[in-house]
């Protein structure tokens, strides 16, 4: 019996068999499921702090996976497609060596589902896809391991694997699997958490740990229960690493709310024994290099299994750079194994410490709002001792600077500045550091000037000579200093503060624009540092005079927990245009935004606008289920708020004045229960202007 069910949560099309209806499943012949547990709330900055701290459990004694593993997963590029095959699994393992990651760390180059037949031989035994593994699973792994590499595979502790065609599971059939494993040189085995027939998580999680060590053989052991039963307070004896969270999904939102659920989980991390918050999406797409280099330190600072989600064959320079950084992967792999703790989390900004083997610390000052934002600490409450300087590296410039104690930086939106810090005698020989930053993300009308103003402030205890500072605007803009841009030398703790008229030039297309910041200046010694901050100005439309359709309006930005947002039509599925006619309650809206949390949607305003309006709800292709609360923010103070509705509500009305306004943005939240199913809509969303 083929089953088709549109999917309409972040889980995605793999763990539809795990949430099929009973009736459906009995249908099948299947015993039926208890319904999937949502995963936690979103603690929010507030209570990210808030770590729960769990007796320790023991821990496996067979010295395994003593760092985080590193290594590549095919699922997150190629899902079933065609294209996963031993040619793939082979090229991935040559581009280990060639594009020096096996250098850098990874080793471990793993199968995920569909790699075998839907059904097992007549002894019960797997049987590989002879379409794609025609030479087995065995020649698979031992060209892997005569790369120097390990090889993994997948299964579910299930009947059924999670795909959507259900291949076979490993419930029932623990021993003879893991055996099998085993002869074909299996060093890692993924399990996962579909179809397992209600049997006792523990119970099922620890009959394969037992099969896995009855061959012998040492094989890395990953618990993916997606964190409905809290592994991390009962699976330190039982595998090496346990996913935390349900599926990530390759955008900013997805990864955001996965980093944020894992984060609290700090204390039950360890050498042998690690949260996993899922695989990598570096380089698939979805999210800008900036976004990317955020996830990538955020998982290294938490201590995760850094595992390539992408498909490397196809894979950008960019993304090599990325994945290959060796300052930020020694973090992820320091000894000691600390997993970073979060030391302040306040508006979006957020402040992240990790303890490092020697006595030093790694500080990721992280921001996960649209716009620049300054986020500042200091060594002594990063837990280092009080000292004259400290060494400061930072890990994505790969330079050494020094401070007096202040640690700081202006960092851009959507990104992640990541120190190595250390007390220093000899703090000296390296130049000081200095911090750039701008006070906004300018918005240009074409034709018109703007104002900006930028600060370079010197956080070391020594001079910062010949400095010069430049704002590098496209071809065709001018960008004019109007006060001061140099100085002969800037003491430490001194700031130098430099006002900017900004014009684009008529005609300029909407959209945004490179506006690097870039200070220029030599260390007493003669040294000279250049350090340049990424920035954006964005060429921006008024809107209309009138009533203003969001939907027939420009955006700013546009951020969703699944799929684009869609103008006019309901969010649909991850393709752009995929959704349908947008719907509420059984009320149809010809007109509106449709978007699915956690989703935030900015728009110009330009002081035009009095009021907003619009009719919101969840959409009906969600049936009862989703839930989510609606917002409006005006130039970042929120101006009204809608409370939380459910799919079995009716739309309801929220306005808001937004007189005097620049920006205007519109804010959808999970409701506090997650974002499975949440397809949220702004029906008849416009603007009086």
């Amino acid at each position: 019996m083929r089953v088709h069910i549109r999917t309409t949560h972040r889980r995605g099309q793999r763990r539809i068999v795990g949430a099929l209806s009973a009736a459906l499943l009995c249908a099948a012949g299947v015993t039926a499921l208890p319904a999937a547990a949502r995963t936690p709330a979103d603690p929010g900055p507030a209570d990210a702090t808030r770590a729960a701290r769990p007796t320790p459990a023991p821990r496996l004694p067979d010295g395994l996976a003593k760092t985080p593993p590193m290594g590549f997963n095919n699922w997150n590029s190629t899902h079933c497609r065609a294209e996963f095959n031993e040619d793939m699994v082979k090229g991935i393992a040559d581009l280990f060596l060639a594009k020096g990651l096996k250098d850098a760390g990874y080793r471990y180059v793993n199968l995920d589902d569909c790699w075998a037949l839907p059904e097992r031989d007549g002894d019960g035994k797997l049987v590989p896809d002879p379409q794609r593994f025609p030479h087995g699973i065995k020649a698979v792994a031992d060209y892997v391991h005569a790369k120097g590499l390990k090889f993994g595979i997948y299964t579910s502790a299930g009947t059924k694997t999670c795909n959507e065609a259900g291949f076979p599971g490993g419930l029932g059939h623990e021993t003879s699997d893991a055996r099998q494993f085993a002869d074909w040189g299996v060093d890692y085995l993924k399990y996962d958490n579909c179809n397992n027939q209600g049997v006792d998580a523990k119970q099922r999680y620890r009959t394969m740990r037992d099969a896995l060590k009855a061959t012998g053989r040492p094989i890395v052991y990953s618990i993916c229960e997606w964190g409905e039963n809290k592994p991390w307070e009962w699976a330190s004896d039982v595998g090496h690493l346990w996913r935390t969270t349900g599926d990530i999904s390759d955008s900013w939102s997805s990864m955001l709310d996965i980093a944020k659920r894992n984060l609290p989980l700090a204390p039950s991390a360890g050498p042998g024994h690690w949260n996993d918050p899922d695989m990598l999406e570096v380089g698939n797409g979805g999210m800008t290099d900036t976004e990317y280099r955020s996830h990538f330190s955020l998982w290294s600072m938490m201590s995760a299994p850094l595992l390539i989600g992408s498909d490397l064959r196809k894979a950008a320079p960019e993304t090599f750079e990325i994945l290959a950084n060796k300052d930020i992967i020694a973090l992820d792999q320091d000894a000691l194994g600390k997993q970073a703790t979060v030391l302040k989390s306040d508006s979006g900004r957020w402040t992240l410490v990790k303890e490092l083997a020697g006595g030093e610390r790694a500080v990721a000052l992280f921001n996960e709002t649209d716009q620049p934002q300054r986020i500042t600490t200091t060594a002594q409450d990063a837990g280092l001792p009080q000292a004259a300087g400290y060494r400061l590296r930072d890990l994505w410039q790969h330079r050494d600077t020094h401070t007096t104690g202040t640690v700081s930086a202006t960092v851009p939106a959507h990104g992640t500045t990541v120190y190595r810090i250390a007390a220093d005698a000899r703090w000296a020989d390296h130049p000081p550091a200095v911090e750039t930053g701008t006070d906004r993300t300018p918005l240009v009308e074409a034709g018109a000037a703007t104002g900006l103003r930028s600060t370079v402030r010197n956080l070391g205890g020594s001079p910062a000579k010949q400095l010069a500072v430049t704002l590098k605007a496209p071809r065709g803009w001018q960008a004019e200093p109007t006060s001061p841009a140099t100085a002969r030398a800037l003491p430490g703790g001194r700031t130098l503060t430099t006002s900017w008229r900004i014009t684009a030039p008529a005609g300029a297309a909407p959209g945004a624009y490179p506006l690097p910041l870039t200070a220029d200046y030599r260390s007493p010694g003669g040294k000279r540092v250049t350090t340049t901050l990424p920035g954006t100005a964005h060429v921006v439309v008024p809107p209309p005079s009138g009533t203003a359709y969001a939907a027939e309006l420009p955006w700013l930005s546009a951020a969703n927990g699944w799929g684009p947002v869609e103008r006019n039509t309901s969010v649909g599925e991850r393709d752009a245009g995929d959704g349908r006619p947008i719907r509420i309650g059984g009320t149809g809206f010809a007109k509106g935004l449709g978007v699915h949390a956690a989703s935030e949607v900015g728009f110009y305003t330009g002081g035009r606008c009095a009021t907003f309006s619009a009719q919101v709800g969840i959409d009906d292709e969600s049936g009862d289920r989703g839930s989510a609360g609606f917002e409006v923010w005006a130039d970042g103070r929120r101006v009204a708020a809608g409370g939380t509705v459910t799919g079995a509500d009716a739309a309801h009305t929220i306005s808001a004045r937004v007189a005097g306004a620049e920006t205007v943005r519109l804010v959808v939240t999970d409701g506090g229960d997650g974002i499975d199913y949440d397809h949220a809509d702004w029906g008849d969303a416009k603007f009086s202007c």
